[in-house]
């Protein structure tokens, strides 16, 4: 297998605040979003995540499994996740294109971490070979499909839905993903889609529900209407997500 070339990037910059901020309060909400979308399909057993940033979604997968591990290509975050979790998870510093995992794992995670990697065909097929024989992948991506992007597309302010900006390519973006195009990758990397959906009908962009979280216009009950409106709508949400298991050859 061809490997990709990950010699130029600088992985503890890419996450730094540049032009665009990295992260918002937005993505905090999202993420407990994130994890109630997939709960009803998490496997027992041992888990690994691929990347961590610095553990926030690590912290809500401690709290499901007692035997995580974490591959991060940020020495930076390593260090970071590593002492917030501490001995609630195993880390590993290296990239996901040359790390090498001897374990199986029943689920493996890659949140909001596929659209930046150069191969992610290639990066899905090592998980593939990660995953144990009931094993199960968890993928979520930002949608290009987000209303809120469509609304920055009809007013110039991207050039098409699935675009990359220079500002997300400065945080290490390489693409931007549909459910379709999610689902193409994986099954390249011959991986099965078993479920799949949108997380979080999405109106507004990050930044404008940073302004409004905590007031009287973005309240709890519109923050869970909005959830629950994005299970209507896949396609609208804030981010998709496919569940994915190995293919398993016919006899």
């Amino acid at each position: 297998m061809i490997k990709a070339d990950v010699s130029s990037r600088d992985y503890n910059a890419e996450y730094k605040d540049g032009a665009r901020k990295y992260a918002y309060e937005f993505d905090a909400v999202l993420r407990h979003y994130m994890m109630r979308a997939l709960d009803p399909f998490l496997p027992r057993g041992k888990a690994l995540e691929l990347g961590c940033y610095t553990g926030d979604v690590t912290e809500l997968l401690a709290a499901r499994y007692e035997d995580l591990t974490v591959v991060e290509a940020s020495e930076e975050l390593v260090h970071a996740a590593r002492a917030r979790l501490g001995r609630r998870a195993t880390f590993r510093l290296g990239t996901f294109e040359e790390i090498d995992l001897t374990d199986r794992y029943d689920a493996v995670f890659l949140m909001h971490t596929l659209e930046h990697l150069d191969d992610p065909v290639l990066v899905l097929g090592r998980v593939r070979a990660w995953l144990a024989d009931r094993g199960r992948l968890f993928v979520v991506v930002p949608n290009a499909n987000a209303p809120s992007r469509q609304i920055a597309v009809q007013t110039g302010l991207i050039s098409s839905n699935d675009a990359v900006t220079d500002a997300e390519r400065a945080h290490g973006h390489r693409r931007t993903y549909r459910l379709d195009t999610l689902e193409r990758d994986v099954r390249a990397a011959g991986l099965q889609v078993v479920h799949s959906g949108g997380v979080f009908f999405k109106p507004l962009a990050n930044y404008q529900f940073d302004k409004l979280l905590g007031g009287d216009v973005i309240s709890d009950g519109y923050l869970e209407g909005c959830y629950r409106l994005g299970l209507h709508y896949p396609d609208l949400c804030a981010s998709v997500y496919a569940v994915c298991e190995r293919v398993v050859p016919k006899a």
